[in-house]
């Protein structure tokens, strides 16, 4: 998830577990710790673009890394505020929670996160949020705002606090099922459809969890599709795109390609843009897709210009964003 909703998340959280005793310093530590496992972005100031894609939500990510970092900052913490009648296990269970919430809610997202490191490389992906939603967020935003404002003693700070976790936890709950209805009108469209895929996954559009992305791989492309909770067609219009493997069969720097694939899950294509060899991951989405069926897809690497991928993701994610692209985005939403 975005920066803001794990700082905002995580004061909320932080008042919670311990706001009586620590004041808004628990609101403090809550956002530090919900923030921490994101400390790996570091890496890219020496990584090449494909190594710190692999390295980004990796073991900084993991549940082992929550078990061993908790008691460290529980320790540290206790010892800041030695002064202050905080129980251990109070700490334990605010950086425990935090830290945990943080991998948990960044799993949600198409990016993927390596839960399982360094025991096992593979990506856990649930896809049932975009990494930033404005409706997780709002609420805990707004509730964080109150209690920097609200005294310590005001009994109103824990019932604004919780509101703000229960609605973001909500909100995920409505997400998973708008995800799995989708899922499952899918796999039903592509049956009558007489589309043979051998495997597939739906995540939501940017910005909101009513308009999903559609992907369904065979041994020689991918499907792509939009489907929204409020469409009630029975076909699932579908364009496809060839995977182009041979492209890719004289590209010298293979390590780094390897190391593409692999964090595309196999989602991917190979296109020549021009005399440019590019390199897609299809689960990041299209640049307004929905709209232009046959767009350029967000994740594109120039496999020939390496130094030309810092923002290889960030890059497409928003381009070609005007108000006429919102407004088509509000009619595909609505199902029309």
């Amino acid at each position: 998830m975005d920066s803001l909703t794990h700082i905002v998340l995580g004061a909320c959280i932080g008042e919670v577990v311990a706001g009586k005793e620590l004041g808004r310093r628990a609101m403090l530590w809550g956002a530090l710790a919900q923030t921490f496992p994101d400390i790996d972005v570091v890496a890219e100031l020496w990584l090449d673009t494909p190594s710190n894609l692999l390295a980004h939500r990796g073991f900084t990510h993991s549940i082992l890394s929550c078990l061993l970092f908790t008691p460290f900052f529980a320790l540290i913490a206790k010892r800041v505020h030695r002064n202050r009648n905080v129980h251990l296990r109070t700490w334990m269970w605010l950086f425990g929670i935090e830290m945990f919430c943080h991998i948990f809610l960044d799993s949600q997202n198409a990016y993927g996160t390596g839960l399982f490191e360094p025991f096992s490389h593979a990506r856990v992906s649930f896809n049932t949020m975009f990494v930033a939603d404005p409706l997780f967020t709002i609420v805990a935003l707004v509730a964080s705002i109150v209690l920097l404002i609200f005294r310590k003693k005001d009994r109103r700070r824990l019932i604004w606090a919780t509101a703000g976790i229960a609605t973001s936890a909500l909100y995920l709950f409505i997400c998973t099922v708008n995800k799995l209805i989708v899922a499952n009108e899918m796999e039903d469209m592509l049956a009558k459809q007489n589309i043979a895929y051998n495997k597939n996954f739906v995540t939501p559009t940017p910005l909101n969890n009513l308009l999903w992305y559609i992907v369904a791989n065979d041994d020689s492309g991918s499907y792509i599709g939009y489907r929204s909770v409020f469409d009630n067609k029975e076909a699932l219009p579908l364009v496809y795109f060839k995977r182009n493997e041979e492209l890719l069969h004289g590209v010298h720097d293979n390590e780094s390609l390897q190391k593409l694939k692999r964090f595309s899950q196999g989602y991917y294509i190979a296109q020549q843009w021009g005399d440019t060899l590019v390199f897609s991951d299809l689960r990041f989405g299209q640049i307004l897709g929905w709209k232009k069926p046959e767009e350029k897809f967000v994740f594109h690497y120039f496999l020939q210009q390496p130094t030309g991928n810092d923002l290889v993701i960030q890059r497409g994610r928003f381009a070609k964003w005007d108000n006429t692209a919102l407004s088509s985005l509000w009619e595909r939403m609505m199902g029309r």
